[in-house]
């Protein structure tokens, strides 16, 4: 095994930031494709529901796509993922406002 290859159950219980500092949640699970054996997303839980304005109502939690991970460390750091998930709606009106 690599030196930089982690166990997948070592990532459960990390803290999710966006790479700009927001906190998005803690990892619960992983998802995986059995059939390559690669790790596709990131099961988040104890959502920042701020945060996500309001995409995640009522949700348990949320699948982060694999792709979106930046670092893996102490904690976890994927890329912009707020921004990504903002309603189209705020965008157009953050930038009214801007």
């Amino acid at each position: 095994m690599d030196a930089t290859q982690t166990e997948i159950g070592t990532l459960v219980g990390r803290d999710v930031y966006s790479t700009n500092g927001t906190y998005v949640g803690e990892i619960e699970d992983v998802r995986l494709d059995l059939d390559t054996e690669f790790v596709t997303g990131l099961a988040v839980g104890g959502l920042n529901r701020e945060a996500l304005s309001g995409r995640a109502r009522g949700a348990a939690g949320v699948i982060v796509p694999f792709r979106w991970v930046r670092s893996v460390g102490d904690i976890v750091l994927v890329s912009d993922v707020i921004e990504r998930l903002r309603e189209p709606d705020e965008e157009s009106e953050a930038e009214a406002t801007a």
